[in-house]
């Protein structure tokens, strides 16, 4: 778990370093490297990845922050009613939405569980 929060936050650090600081391809693999036990040709990869789709670290990050806000509001209103695999149905069931979308339909979730 460590590992992958660790390889979020590099990610997170290229994102902004290639668009904002106007890294170079050369400056953003250095980081990498200096920062993981990645293997070269994934760096590049990662890199590359990261030149061609500009905010895709910054946007996971924070679809993950707001599920996991939604999480422990539905704990906190449901309580021993709250099923963690009814809660990942519901916020799975309609697909990618934006984020006040899947705010609303897990607000319709917990409303309906409590019944």
């Amino acid at each position: 778990m460590l590992s992958l929060q660790v390889w979020r936050a590099i990610r997170l650090v290229l994102d902004t370093g290639i668009h904002s600081k106007r890294w170079t391809r050369e400056q953003a693999i250095a980081y990498f490297k200096a920062n993981s036990s990645v293997a070269d040709t994934d760096v590049a990869r990662e890199v590359d990845r990261y030149f061609n789709w500009p905010g895709q670290a910054t946007s996971y990050m924070v679809g993950e922050l707001k599920i996991a806000e939604l999480r422990a509001r539905a704990e906190r209103e449901l309580g021993p009613r709250f099923d963690i695999r009814d809660f990942h149905e519901a916020v799975l069931d309609q697909g990618a939405l934006p984020l006040d979308v899947l705010d609303e339909q897990i607000g319709r979730y917990i409303a309906a569980h409590r019944q």
